[in-house]
């Protein structure tokens, strides 16, 4: 691998201390890398780096920090083979699958090109006093952007892209078990015209020592974060120390729902996606579903066949549906929850048993007859289980979609659009699917409501998560 140290103002260091840490390639076990592993000293030489670079930036004109985006998303683009490759040999994913990362992570950097000159302001008259009432957003300030190891690339390009867009400096920390794909943009976003020490990658195992560190800099003005809920609230706590403009983007239980009415062959292609997508490693991936008993037993034996067709293999054999999971702990947790659904009265319609061989797999499984009671059904799985319940009643399902103290997505499928709609607004969550399993877009405002986040990713709010507004009052 090429880029494996430490990526601070411009430059490829090793660490303070020289530590390194070992890259695993989920499919075989075997070490892709060893990369460099960042301490408090790399964090301060980040910091000092972003902090240089950023008066400059800021001071750019919009269009001239627009063209720059642009220029990233054309070189992404023309090296959507090279990414895609890169990303299923660190994090399992099957070949297409990283190829709709690639994709999707190159395009928020044309959408953020777009919307970094669309920061409007407004003047009006305050109706009192008759004072001009001046509104403009500003940059932020320095960044500290936490990505997890689901989507290596798009994680990084859905926060970087809106920090630049806005002015901003910042300093990534990606996943220990995905450090590579970010490394390896850094030379593009060079080429595209970012100028040194404007985006800084340290990667290292001392996540959280180096994370609340940075925290803790007065230089730092934003903390943006995907991951766990339970990580969030500790960097939420951290963050609160120095009031930082926080942007959560945390765990999910999505539910899915199907209604009598649902075309069956919509909502069997949907729920393959909003369950299969990435795996199923994704805060979005559908988590319960609920299918209405009439027709519970057709969309549980077409399911069934969809998810028995995938083929499982090394991702980067083009012929496969479905990678590896990440590593061992993620493949163990998620035979824990079959086995625990099982022991309580669910059923195996597909799947269900771990492989012998190397590699973190787990085949994709169906459970029908899953108890309310089941671990499944109340925590993330992760994983490439789908999880079927079955209801009779409207307000019944809303309420069971509901009982949850998250609030990312859900997905609703129903002929009927006066009843989807009206079902789609009494649903607490941040986003719906309606009739189709995927909701992510960088044009539109990703995150959720409870404990599934704070603030907004992509869309026009995603760039003022990295704004500050200010207000002038003038006379004249």
């Amino acid at each position: 691998m090429e880029y494996t140290d430490l990526y601070i103002n411009g430059q490829w260091c090793k660490g303070a201390d020289g530590a390194r840490f070992d890259v695993l390639n989920p499919a075989t076990e075997k070490v892709l890398a060893s990369v460099a592993s960042a301490e408090i000293a790399d964090a301060d030489a980040a910091l000092d780096a972003a902090e240089a670079a950023m008066a400059d930036w800021a001071a750019r004109s919009p269009r001239e920090r627009s063209e720059v985006l642009r220029k990233a998303w054309e070189l992404m683009t023309a090296r959507l083979d090279d990414f895609a490759h890169l990303i299923t040999l660190e994090n399992g994913k099957a070949r297409a699958d990283a190829m709709g990362e690639a994709t999707y992570a190159a395009e928020f950097f044309r959408w953020f090109a777009e919307e970094a000159v669309r920061a409007d302001g407004l003047i009006t008259h305050a109706p009192s006093s008759g004072a001009r009432i001046m509104v403009q957003h500003k940059p932020a300030g320095l960044a500290v952007l936490v990505t997890p190891w689901n989507y290596p690339a798009a994680m990084g390009t859905r926060k970087i892209a809106p920090a630049l867009a806005a002015g901003c400096a910042v300093i990534i920390k990606p996943a220990s078990e995905t450090p590579l794909t970010m490394l390896a943009l850094m030379p593009l976003l060079e080429e595209a015209g970012v100028p040194p020490g404007l985006v800084n990658v340290l990667p290292s195992r001392r996540t959280g020592a180096l994370v609340d560190h940075m925290l803790h800099d007065p230089r730092v003005r934003v903390v943006s974060f995907t991951g766990s809920t339970g990580v969030g609230r500790k960097l939420l706590h951290s963050a609160a120390d120095q009031v930082l403009k926080p942007a959560m983007e945390l765990g999910g239980n999505a539910p899915l729902l199907v209604f009598e009415d649902a075309d069956l062959d919509v909502a069997v292609e949907g729920t393959m996606l909003a369950k299969m997508r990435n795996l199923g490693e994704a805060c979005t991936a559908a988590n319960r579903i609920y299918v209405h008993e009439d027709v519970a037993e057709e969309f549980t034996r077409r399911l069934t066949g969809a998810m028995s067709a995938l083929k499982v293999g090394d991702g980067t054999d083009p012929s496969v549906d479905v990678g590896p999971l990440v590593n061992a702990d993620t493949r163990d947790k998620v035979a824990a929850f079959v086995a625990n659904a099982v022991a309580k009265g669910a059923n195996i319609e597909c799947g269900g048993t771990v492989p012998n061989g190397p590699g973190f797999y787990y085949p994709p499984t169906v459970l029908s007859n899953v108890p309310e009671t089941a671990d499944c059904v109340h925590d993330e799985i992760f994983g490439p289980v789908a999880a079927i319940q079955t209801f009779t009643d409207q307000d019944d399902v809303i309420a069971r979609a509901n009982d949850t103290e998250y609030g990312l997505v859900a997905y609703v499928f129903s002929e009927d659009m006066k009843r989807a709609l009206q079902v789609c607004e009494r649903l607490d969550y941040g986003m719906v699917g309606l009739n189709r399993g995927l909701v992510s877009d960088p044009a539109a405002p990703f995150g959720g409501t409870k404990q599934s986040g704070l603030g907004r990713e992509g869309g026009h709010e995603g760039m003022l998560e990295f704004m500050e507004t200010q207000y002038i009052s003038a006379s004249w």
